[in-house]
């Protein structure tokens, strides 16, 4: 089962999106980040991202920010033949969730994770029968 998350984002986007997270659940020091920045190349990422999950210290997923961007191909590449899965479309309440699993549980299931968290995107005022809210879809 998983107990660790790898965050592979643009510009660092991800350290300031677990710093929320740790604002709503406390410390998850179990969660690490390797950001793309623009003075790194394809194959320096692709090295540090190969370095750290070579690292036996425990069952990772991968989460990235966009299909098809740098750190989804990466991830994509490093993993290729290795039992570590990637979801990408990383928002607050896909990691909330992950973390809350891997705190309150022991470990993930990212299977479970998925069908749990892919609805977590809506509008807000049709969800809430509120005024206007034919007008946006």
């Amino acid at each position: 089962m998983v107990n660790k998350i790898l965050l592979l984002t643009h510009y660092g986007w991800g350290k300031s999106l677990l710093k929320s997270v740790e604002m709503i659940l406390g410390k998850v020091d179990f969660v690490y980040e390797i950001p793309l920045t623009p003075e790194l190349s394809f194959d320096d990422y692709k090295n540090a991202v190969s370095e750290f999950i070579s690292k036996p210290d425990g069952q990772y997923v991968i989460m990235t920010d966009v299909f098809g961007g740098t750190p989804t191909t990466v991830a994509s590449v490093v993993v290729k033949d290795k039992d570590i899965d990637i979801i990408t479309g990383l928002n607050s309440p896909l990691l909330i969730e992950a973390c809350s699993r891997i705190l309150f549980d022991g470990g993930l299931d990212v299977e479970n994770l998925l069908k749990t968290t892919k609805n977590s995107i809506f509008d807000v005022k049709k969800k809430m029968g509120l005024k206007g809210s034919e007008n946006n879809g």
